[in-house]
């Protein structure tokens, strides 16, 4: 298995388990979701989000798509992403995977996945977590679709950059017990 990096956090005092993967290989959720959760009682509730490659994109069959990133850039901007999810919600555990080369449509592309006491902070910083990804994270997306041969690079939607926004405004749970 070739992993650009793998990080695993875990300090043992608290049973936090932090994990970043960027890789070329498919992924099991269920295995993942395990994995996250192991001999920590303390979480109380599981958040995740798995991204697919649709067969379609602005009315065109797509063929298959390629994902293309520069390692040490993703990796730094990923733990940012995690390190701030970390310090806006109360999380037990995070999980980002996120997939690069060829991907054809119906295989993962991405998988996002938080462990806390409550379900209001798992749920919030998982929906965080998608939205900065898609937005942040230093990913290009080359679509081949029947309409383009070669390939067209899929720009930022305008709708990414409001669902990213919108945590600028929103005061989570974190800050709200100071």
């Amino acid at each position: 298995m070739k992993w650009h990096f793998f990080h695993q956090l875990q300090v043992e005092v608290f049973r936090r388990n932090f994990l970043i993967r960027v890789q070329l290989e498919d992924f099991d959720p269920g295995i993942e979701i395990d994995n996250l959760s192991a001999d920590n009682y303390h979480i109380g509730g599981i958040s995740s989000f798995v991204g697919l490659v649709r067969d379609m994109y602005n009315d065109h069959k797509l063929i298959s798509m390629t994902l293309e990133h520069y390692p040490k850039m993703t990796e730094k901007m990923l733990e940012e992403i995690q390190s701030e999810a970390f310090k806006r919600w109360s999380l037990e555990g995070c999980l980002i995977i996120h997939r690069y080369g060829q991907l054809n449509p119906g295989e993962k592309i991405v998988m996002v996945a938080t462990a806390s006491l409550h379900r209001q902070d798992s749920l919030e910083s998982c929906a965080f977590l998608i939205d900065w990804l898609k937005t942040k994270a230093p990913f290009w997306k080359l679509e081949h679709s029947t309409e383009c041969d070669n390939g067209k690079w899929v720009e930022a939607k305008e709708d990414d950059n409001i669902a990213t926004r919108k945590w600028d405004k929103i005061i989570p749970n974190k800050a709200r017990d100071i």
